[in-house]
C-alpha cells in the first residue's frame, strides 16, 4: 500500500537494520522512540531505508502496519546526507556512515531530524530508528 505523504502524515521513519530483523523489534523500537518524543505513529507517512534491505520482511511489515510508503535509497545517496551521529562501523558494512538518520532526512527532502538514531533495546540489537519531519508545505511527490 502506498500512502502519499502530506500535512496529516509528515513523519518519515528511517530504518537501519541487520539481516533478519523482525517486525516486532522494529515496531517496538519505533514505538519507544515516538513515545519519548510525544509523537504519534499515525503521523508516519514514509518508511525509508537502504536499498540493500529490500529482502527484509520485517521492514515491509513495518511500512504495511503503518500504512506508509516504503522508500529504498542507495548507499551513494545516504553517504551524502550530513547526520549528527555517523558510524565508521556502518560505513564499513554498507558504504555509508548512516542509514537510519540519513534515510529519514533524505526522504524528508530538507526536513528536520526530530529523533536521532535510536537503538533497539534487544540483545543483540538488530535495528536503529530515526525520525524526520517534512518541512511544512514542501513534501513534493515521489
Amino acid at each position: 500500500m502506498t500512502v502519499a505523504d502530506g500535512p496529516g502524515r509528515p513523519l518519515v521513519v528511517g530504518v537501519g537494520a541487520s539481516r533478519g530483523v523482525s517486525y516486532d523489534e522494529l515496531a517496538d523500537t519505533l514505538a519507544a522512540a515516538l513515545a519519548a518524543a510525544a509523537l504519534e505513529a499515525s503521523a508516519v507517512g514514509t518508511v525509508a531505508t537502504l536499498d540493500g534491505k529490500r529482502g527484509e520482511p520485517g521492514i515491509h511489515a513495518l511500512a504495511e502496519a503503518l500504512g506508509a510508503e516504503l522508500v529504498w535509497l542507495p548507499a551513494e545517496v545516504l553517504a551524502n546526507v550530513p547526520v549528527p551521529t555517523p558510524s565508521d562501523v556502518v560505513r564499513a558494512a554498507v558504504g555509508t556512515p548512516s542509514v537510519a538518520e540519513a534515510a529519514a532526512l533524505a526522504a524528508a527532502r530538507g526536513g528536520d531530524l526530530l529523533i536521532r538514531k535510536t537503538l533497539s533495546d534487544r540483545t543483540p540489537s538488530l535495528c536503529t530508528i530515526a525520525v524526520a519531519c517534512h518541512r511544512v508545505g514542501g513534501t513534493g511527490t515521489r
